[in-house]
């Protein structure tokens, strides 16, 4: 049981990274304003601005003096759900008698 804790420990730890890293190449695609049809850009809007939505939804000072602080925002999230979620998957399944390292 411990190892099975541990893998979904590490699997979520890497989808946070992956989508981590789709933030910010989104939130420096918005700088230059690239083709909408091309569809790399396409999927980048497509995972990333439901979630940005919801944040300027949520928090109204997302959106201070015409800059987005919304990638920010998830971000920091993200980074939070790694520390907290992660981190403490991760002790579960050491305590659970898992002696294997990362």
């Amino acid at each position: 049981m411990d190892l099975i804790v541990q893998a979904i420990a590490t699997v979520l730890d890497i989808v946070l990274s992956a989508y981590f890293w789709v933030v910010i190449i989104s939130a420096l695609l918005s700088w230059v304003n690239p083709d909408p049809y091309n569809p790399v850009v396409r999927f980048l809007r497509g995972v990333t601005e439901p979630v940005f939505y919801k944040i300027r939804s949520w928090i109204p000072f997302a959106v201070v003096g015409g800059f987005d602080l919304s990638p920010i925002v998830v971000l920091l999230a993200i980074k939070v759900c790694q520390i907290v979620v992660v981190g403490n998957l991760l002790r579960l399944a050491y305590s659970m008698g898992s002696g294997m390292s990362m």
